[in-house]
This record gives structure tokens, C-alpha cells and sequence, in this order.
């Protein structure tokens, strides 16, 4: 990621509330991918999104976005280019119809396109003569979706975008923001609870917790380096236990070994220079690593 722009760059910025203290988060978010936030509730996700909206302010730190320093005075240019789905609808919007929004929020954006906002509504089947409050949860997400996206914009925060979605919709959710990644110069960044939604469009997936970021990880390496490995080993547990990459190692009968590697390649040329056979092997869940990464307190 050296080498790859950044939409997103966060140096030692930290917001402290009463009964909760968000960092110092250092967390730098490559444009051109798409990026998934992962981590318990009230691990800090979506104040991290508010902070980068400038909808809440830092104690301490530096964010930029897109190339702009966040709380600038004139922030207008940038936020033409920014489109925020938050975890929940407005709700003093509620006696809004869909049409009468939508007709407000395209005054702020010149590059708003009336042809996509109608293709998202169509795609969704959402009716946007209804009133807001009279809208389904799954109606109103798929129409803020279609709103927040109608200006195309360079990066995209999805705060659990498929919050009340259907199975159905949420494939089509999924299809659209693969289409919309296409050109090659957009980005998401996005919180989700959903292991697939993760699997089927994450690039990097970051792991939050109690404020913290515990680590950032290239999807496909993520799933390819943290493994469970089976092996026979005897007794020889503290032995393996010390073995690189190794992360957990327990006992689970007749001289059979359960590890959990966080770097796989290693711990299998490990093994096998102690002349350990593995039986059986399994990948890990995000959810499952999280626990682990949360367990160890491994805060980077």
C-alpha cells in the first residue's frame, strides 16, 4: 500500500466522551478499494465516520480526505465528492416524501445524475412519491442508498448499509456497489456485521475494538495466513505453542494438536522442520479473529 493513494489518512486523532475515548487511531485507507470496518458495537466505527464527515470534532490528531485536511473552513469542493449512509435514518425527515428530498438534496451536488437515482430506485423497487416515515426500514435504506449515490461520488461511507435489507435486495446491493467500483477511481469504506458482505467486497478489512484499531489486513492474505491446523505432535505443546505465527495451541485428543496461526506459511515450515505431520486444516472466521486479536489486546 506504499505506493497506492490515500483517501483516508488518520494520524493520532482521538475524540474523548464521557463514558468513551475513540483512540489515537493512525489508519491510512487506500483510494480505488474498498475497505470494510469490522468490530463489536460501540467499538467506535461510527464515530470514526462522523469524525471524517467533520460532523463531530477531534480532541486531538489530524484527519485528511481525499487529499483535504478535514475541518477546513471551505469544505464544499470535498464534500461535492463525498456520499454518507448512516446506521440510521433521519428521522426529522419523516414528513418529507422521497421526491421532495431527493429535489432538495440535488441542488448542493452539479454533478448529480437524475438517470442513475432512477435506475437505483428501479433496481430496488422503491417508491419515492411515499412519505419517509411511511417508508419500510428496508424501503428507506434502499432510497437513501439511491440518494447518497445519485452524485456519484469518489468515496462512499456505508454505515451497515444492509441494515433491514432483504435477501433479495441485498444481492442487489451487492451488485451495485461492484458496478459502481468499476471506473477504478472510487472508494468505499464501510462497517458491516455481515461475514459475506465482508468476504464478497471487502479488499481490506479493518478490525476495531474499545475504541482501537487493532489491525488492517489485505482480505485474501487475512484468510490465507489465519488458519486452524490439526496436527500430531504427542506431547509436545509448549513446543508448538512457541512456534511462529502461532497464536493459540490446545490439546484436542490422542496426541492431536488444535492451532491457530496467524501467519501459516511459517508455522507450517515450523512443523515440519520438527517433523510434525498436519492432519487436517481450517480457515478462520472474522468474527473468530477478532476475538482472538481482542483477547491478546493486540492493539498496533
Amino acid at each position: 500500500m506504499e505506493t497506492t493513494a490515500m483517501a483516508i489518512t488518520m494520524r493520532g486523532v482521538e475524540q474523548q466522551q464521557a463514558h468513551f475515548r475513540l483512540g489515537p487511531l493512525d489508519l491510512d485507507i487506500a483510494e480505488g478499494f474498498v475497505t470494510a470496518i469490522v468490530g463489536p458495537n460501540g467499538s467506535g466505527k461510527s464515530t470514526t465516520f462522523r469524525l471524517l464527515l467533520d460532523l463531530a470534532k477531534p480532541t486531538a490528531g489530524q484527519m485528511q480526505v481525499l487529499g483535504q485536511k478535514v475541518g477546513e473552513s471551505d469544505d464544499r469542493v470535498l464534500k461535492r465528492q463525498l456520499g454518507y449512509l448512516a446506521e440510521e435514518a433521519n428521522r426529522e425527515d419523516d414528513s418529507m416524501r422521497g421526491t421532495e428530498k431527493a429535489a432538495f438534496v440535488r441542488r448542493w451536488y452539479p454533478q448529480w445524475d437524475v438517470n442513475f437515482y432512477r435506475e437505483i430506485l428501479q433496481l430496488f423497487e422503491v417508491d419515492d412519491s411515499l412519505k419517509l416515515g411511511k417508508m419500510s426500514k428496508g424501503m428507506r435504506r434502499k432510497y437513501e442508498l439511491a440518494l447518497i449515490m445519485a452524485h456519484k461520488p469518489k468515496l462512499l461511507l456505508l454505515d451497515e448499509p444492509s441494515s433491514g435489507l432483504d435477501p433479495i435486495a441485498w444481492k442487489s446491493m451487492i451488485k451495485l456497489l461492484h458496478r459502481y467500483m468499476e471506473p477504478g477511481d472510487r472508494t468505499i469504506v464501510m462497517s458491516s456485521h455481515i461475514i459475506d458482505e465482508v468476504r464478497r467486497l471487502a479488499d481490506y478489512i479493518v478490525f476495531m475494538a474499545r475504541g482501537q484499531v487493532l489491525g488492517i489486513y489485505e482480505k485474501d492474505e487475512l484468510f490465507q495466513q489465519w488458519q486452524v491446523l490439526f496436527v500430531q505432535a504427542g506431547d509436545a505443546a509448549a513446543k508448538l505453542a512457541a512456534m511462529a505465527g502461532v497464536v493459540e495451541c490446545a490439546e484436542a485428543g490422542s496426541g492431536i494438536y488444535r492451532i491457530v496461526t496467524e501467519q501459516s506459511a511459517a508455522t507450517e515450515r515450523a512443523l515440519q522442520e520438527a517433523g510434525h505431520s498436519i492432519t487436517s486444516r481450517q480457515t478462520l472466521q472474522l468474527d473468530d479473529i477478532l476475538e482472538l486479536l481482542m483477547r491478546r489486546g493486540a492493539f498496533l
